[in-house]
Parts: C-alpha cells; sequence; structure tokens
C-alpha cells in the first residue's frame, strides 16, 4: 500500500459556542457521531490516503481527552502528536503551531468536525497528496454559500477568486476543511495579519498561492458527501446519515481500525485484539466479521 509522506493536522480547537450545552464539557470533536467520535472520520479520511504522521491540535482543557481516546496511534500503525492552541486564532494558525512537526513536509490539514465521504474524494485526494508543490483545496456546491469561505471560477474553470463568508456569494461553491500545502504554507502564515474577526484566515493563505498561480481547486462530485457539523441540525443529521450507510451497505465509514488493516499497517491478530476489547457490541463484531471473512 501507498504510504505518502506527507504529513495530517487534524485541527480540533474551537469553543463550540453553536453547540452549547453538548460543548460544554466536551469537546465538539469528541461528541458521537452514531457510533465514533467525531474526530474518527478526519481521522480516517486522512489514514485512507496514506498519512501516517499527525498532529492534533486542541485546547488546553481537552487535550487529555485526545490523548485518552488516540493515544499515540502505534495501535492503529500510525504516529500521532499534539499540541494547544489556546484560543481560537484562526484554523491557519495551525502551521504556526505545528511548525516544528511539519518540517519540510508537505501538509494537509482537516478541520476536526468536517466529515467526507465518497469514493471520487479518496481518488482526489491521493492525487492531491503526490504534487510536492503548491496547493490543493476541495469545493462543493452548497445551498448557502455565504456561511464558506467561497471560490469562484471562470468560464475555463479556472479558480478566480476566494472570499471569506461574503454577504453577496459569486458562485455556490464552498471550500471545504480539508487543504493540502507544500512547506512554504509556514513562510505564508509568518506574513499574515489577523483580521477583523482577529483570526489568521485561511482564505488568506488560499489567496497567497492563487495570486502565485500555485493554487488547484478541485471541485468534489456530488457522490461525495460533505457535512460540517456546526450546529445541532447538522449533528443529528451527520449521525443518521452514518447510521443509514452503516446498516445499509457494506461499506462503513469512520474505522480507524479497519483503515489500518486495510492498508496493510496492522495484521489480521492486532485487528483481532483491538476488536476484542468492543466484542460485546456491533462495533467490535464488525471488526470481527472483517477477519472472519478473510
Amino acid at each position: 500500500m501507498h504510504d505518502n509522506s506527507r504529513k495530517g493536522i487534524i485541527l480540533a480547537g474551537g469553543t463550540g459556542t453553536r453547540l452549547a450545552p453538548l460543548t460544554n464539557a466536551v469537546s465538539k470533536q469528541l461528541l458521537p457521531l452514531y457510533n465514533k467520535p467525531m474526530i474518527y472520520y478526519p481521522l480516517t479520511t486522512l489514514m485512507m490516503s496514506g498519512i501516517k504522521n499527525f498532529l492534533i491540535i486542541t485546547t488546553p482543557v481537552d487535550i487529555n481527552n485526545f490523548k485518552k481516546l488516540l493515544g499515540d496511534g502505534k495501535k492503529w500503525g500510525i504516529s500521532i502528536d499534539y499540541q494547544i492552541q489556546k484560543e481560537p486564532r484562526g484554523i491557519a494558525e495551525a502551521f504556526l503551531i505545528g511548525k516544528e512537526f511539519i518540517g519540510k513536509s508537505e501538509i494537509v490539514l482537516i478541520l476536526g468536525d468536517n466529515l467526507f465521504f465518497g469514493n471520487d474524494l479518496t481518488f482526489k485526494l491521493k492525487k492531491a497528496c503526490l504534487q510536492e508543490r503548491g496547493a490543493t483545496i476541495f469545493a462543493y456546491p452548497v445551498k448557502d454559500p455565504q456561511r464558506y469561505g467561497v471560490v469562484s471560477f471562470d468560464k475555463n474553470n479556472k479558480a478566480i477568486s476566494i472570499e471569506e463568508k461574503p454577504k453577496k456569494t459569486k458562485s455556490k461553491y464552498a471550500i471545504t476543511g480539508l487543504y493540502l500545502y507544500d512547506h512554504n504554507v509556514i513562510d505564508f502564515c509568518e506574513t499574515l495579519k489577523p483580521s477583523e474577526r482577529g483570526e489568521l484566515e485561511i482564505s488568506d493563505i488560499n489567496q497567497i498561492y492563487l495570486d502565485k498561480e500555485m493554487l488547484n481547486v478541485e471541485v468534489l462530485d456530488t457522490g461525495t458527501a460533505w457535512l460540517d457539523t456546526g450546529t445541532f441540525e447538522s449533528l443529528y443529521e451527520a449521525g443518521s446519515l452514518i447510521k443509514t450507510i452503516d446498516n445499509r451497505q457494506s461499506l462503513k465509514i469512520g474505522y480507524p481500525e479497519e483503515v489500518a488493516w486495510r492498508m496493510g499497517w496492522i495484521n489480521d491478530n492486532k485487528l483481532e485484539f483491538l476488536a476484542d476489547k468492543y466484542k460485546h457490541n456491533e462495533y467490535g463484531q464488525y471488526l470481527l466479521s472483517l477477519v472472519a471473512s478473510e
């Protein structure tokens, strides 16, 4: 299986105010989406593209809960480090916090509350990971683009502008919470000034790459699902969608044990050992059925 030298950052900070009181005592990214903690989904999205080195950036209050849940990643044949973002000072701050972790590597950043699934995405993500220069972002058509960063295209489908949460939108394409950059991203970040919201905006980074003609925008097809779980409504919808897919299709989403096993990072014995811990519920029974069906 192809392992990729690109490193992965999962940004799981923020205060989750839109989901209070659910988030008063627990990080949003640890809330359940059907039968798994939310962070399992972005983690497995990156694992499926061959990424094995991860940095999780979270708050001082939540860091120990993430460590308790995920540990150092060795059980899944990966490596997980942790850093703290003291205040929610913008997505782009992740690259300054993760500067040592990134080093000279290319990097992919995924937001801990963004959920993706679909074969098209895995294929496009693997392909984007092979690029050594520039940046790749993913766009998705939505009904309410003003809630997001919006990218617009010229008639040749080349990206021409990026706007952060514009009141009047030029296109229906929202920029999703999945970003790939070369290691120049750190230098670009160091030149950023905070926006009116007091944040280092990821849109400003994308704009720099766009100005340098080094930004590739991949539009995800409608067979790919992208959900942002920032509201009660979207949290509930995401959970019920995963339940539907889990129950109806043989394709399951978001099991790190299964992904690690399919990628060849752990063997049958290790998968059985990990599944045994959950053998009294459907989660563990599903993992055990994988080994049995081999």
